[in-house]
């Protein structure tokens, strides 16, 4: 069993360099407690300087498997204005013999809406790094003259830049950002899997107030990159006292958008179950399991993902709307 899953790795590796298409960007399933981590609209978004930390072991049971790991730090720099808030994002993601380090400076302004500052239209950029490495060391070719095998070690810096919008109220939001907005050209010779391609996303979500200690949310994520079938992340959570989220994600693929088209490909990818707890007002806990409901099902154990974000409150008065999204 634990052969088959190298097998089917290797082939999904394999493919990236037959397409000369970079993986898609890193996956989170509560990528809905960090908005950084996909728009750089949202810096300042919870107005007090926020650390996040996130931790993604996935597809459990197959060696090689993606492992994520990313720290984030967000804020505003004027409590009275709020007009500019700014952010750091750094991340480090291991797929087999492939790895990816990266960081951003994130910068956004936020333009006030209403009188009672409810609204607020932000838009962001970011500018930063990416670190991509490929240890041949880690192949097992059956035949070592394959020209897609690469040998020797790889490794490749880009400059990188990011650019989003971000729409909110207390219960609604709305997002667009493009990611990777340059895409990075590789030299002759070199190894399709260090070339990045862009991407683009659509979020949005509502709260709504089902009782006086239950709210619902539902939230969606969109995600294309025109190269392949575009992903979509339908989420639910409720929100039970202000205290504690739990809720569900299903992630699939949809239609391509480009025409086209690779047959038997299966688009149902997984479904995470997800909890979030505050301990305290600005200490939030989170953790999440992926059920695969596609082929790999039966050759892995799940993934399994923990979060932790500190908020560090400041002088100012308290927020008077809750920072929900």
């Amino acid at each position: 069993m634990r052969a088959q899953a190298k097998h089917i790795l290797l082939l999904l590796l394999v493919t990236g360099f037959a397409k000369s298409y970079a993986q898609q960007t890193i996956q989170f399933s509560q990528y809905v407690f960090n908005g950084l981590a996909v728009n750089p609209a949202y810096a300042g978004y919870k107005d007090d300087w926020t650390l996040n930390l996130s931790s993604r072991i996935q597809w459990v049971g197959i060696n090689g498997a993606p492992k994520t790991n990313t720290i984030s730090i967000d804020g505003l720099t004027n409590g009275e204005s709020k007009k500019v808030g700014l952010g750091l994002w750094a991340s480090t993601d291991q797929l087999g013999p492939q790895s990816t380090s990266s960081v951003y400076a994130n910068y956004a302004y936020r333009l006030q809406l209403d009188a009672n500052d409810t609204k607020r239209l932000c838009f962001g950029v970011a500018a930063g790094l990416i670190q991509y490495s490929l240890d041949a060391s880690k192949f097992n070719a059956i035949d070592v003259s394959d020209g897609l095998v690469p040998s020797g070690n790889q490794s490749q810096l880009t400059p990188d830049f990011r650019v989003g919008l971000y729409f909110y109220t207390p219960t609604v939001y709305i997002g667009a950002s493009v990611l990777s907005l340059i895409p990075a050209t590789t030299t002759p010779g070199s190894n399709a899997i260090i070339q990045q391609v862009r991407h683009y996303y659509i979020t949005s979500g509502v709260m709504v107030p089902l009782s006086g200690f239950l709210d619902w949310k539902p939230s969606i994520m969109f995600k294309e990159d025109f190269n392949g079938p575009a992903n979509l992340d339908v989420n639910s959570f409720f929100l039970l006292k202000k205290v504690l989220w739990l809720g569900a994600s299903y992630r699939t693929g949809v239609p391509y958008l480009n025409g086209k088209t690779i047959s038997g490909l299966y688009k149902s990818d997984a479904i995470a179950a997800m909890f979030e707890f505050y301990a305290a007002d600005n200490l939030r806990i989170g953790y999440s399991y992926d059920f695969s409901t596609s082929p790999l099902a039966g050759n892995q154990s799940g993934s399994h993902e923990l979060s932790l974000s500190y908020s560090f409150k400041g002088r100012r008065p308290r927020i008077l709307n809750p920072r929900y999204f």
